[in-house]
């Protein structure tokens, strides 16, 4: 098969890297607004780089989008257009408006689409939803899920970041859904810029808080930071009737306990994303090839990516109002409110 990438970025390089290690990829082929950056990443795999996204569609079976946020729903038309599967990284887009448009022309093109969300295909989350599915955890009470980047990002990415709901925490959002099997119906969202008011200056918020009430009757809170200096830590606890578990901690988590014997976290922390989630990475591009092969269903479909999406506008609505919003309802929007 022969599979297009666009986007020669930090995670268009993770990409490549899995695709030229595929069996089932016979070729890959790169493309990027900046074709010295597409030509350089083409290079180091030993591949082709096209001259432009036309060129690459003409000679692909299969794409990867990971341009830029604002692109993803014109390249995912451009799929639909072509009749060629898709995988897409999160969010299709930063409004609903735009994220339905391509949603429709996936649907009426017929072609399959995959969200990248790779914290579904993490082994801590992945065990996390089969426990719970399973029934081993017995009736879940509570979940807590929290996010804490190392250092922020440079100011420059805040204003087209979609905001700290949108960008960070629909990651929690998302894998909250998958491994619980609930939806949020109600969310209370707070926030805070202390130590970085530079997110102030674009409407944005630096440290959030988010409780949802979930349809089964169960309670979720989702943490985040932008700024955690002992390194990258994203963590989930699951509470049952029978059980309890947590995702992500391990001898290299960063953070220490100050209780008397404990031994302090085994050095390298974990520092960075791609430490974090390196093998999740390489297994949601594996199902994709799968997928775009038709051997099985996508297992994150755009479906799926609109319910994450949903939660996020709530989170952020709520955090502006101080009240609570209910998971759907948008201000202004009539549809909502009858």
């Amino acid at each position: 098969m022969s599979v297009g990438l666009i986007g020669a970025g930090r995670i268009g390089d993770v990409h490549a890297g899995t695709l030229t290690a595929h069996p089932n990829v016979e070729s890959l082929i790169v493309a990027d607004y900046d074709v010295g950056l597409a030509t350089e990443l083409a290079a180091r795999y030993g591949v082709k780089a096209a001259s432009s996204v036309d060129e690459l569609f003409e000679r692909v079976e299969a794409v990867v989008i990971a341009s830029p946020t604002d692109t993803h729903v014109d390249y995912l038309l451009r799929a639909a257009e072509e009749g060629v599967p898709a995988f897409c990284e999160k969010p299709i887009a930063l409004d609903l408006d735009s994220t339905d448009q391509a949603i429709t022309a996936v649907n009426e093109a017929g072609i399959a689409v995959q969200m990248g969300f790779m914290r579904r295909f993490d082994p801590g989350y992945r065990t996390a939803h089969e426990l719970v599915s399973s029934g081993n955890m017995g009736e879940v009470t509570l979940v807590r899920a929290h996010t804490h980047d190392t250092a922020p990002p440079h100011e420059s990415y805040i204003p087209r970041s979609g905001g700290v709901f949108k960008d960070m925490l629909i990651h929690d959002i998302d894998v909250l859904r998958f491994v619980t099997g609930a939806e949020p119906v109600e969310v209370i969202a707070t926030g805070s810029n202390r130590a970085m008011e530079v997110f102030a200056r674009y409407d944005d918020l630096a440290t959030v808080t988010v409780t949802m009430h979930m349809d089964d009757g169960s309670l979720a809170i989702l943490s985040g930071s932008r700024q955690n200096p002992v390194g990258y830590d994203i963590r989930m606890e699951v509470f049952g009737t029978e059980d309890s578990i947590a995702v992500g901690l391990d001898p290299h988590t960063p953070i220490r306990s100050v209780e008397p014997d404990v031994p302090p976290p085994v050095k390298p922390v974990t520092a960075s994303w791609l430490e974090r989630f390196e093998h999740a990475y390489r297994a949601e591009m594996d199902a994709f090839v799968d997928v775009a092969l038709g051997l099985c269903p996508s297992p994150c479909t755009v479906e799926d990516a609109r319910a994450a999406l949903t939660v996020a506008e709530a989170c952020s609505e709520s955090a502006r109002s101080g009240k609570p919003v209910k998971v759907g309802r948008r201000e202004g929007c009539k549809e909502c409110s009858a």
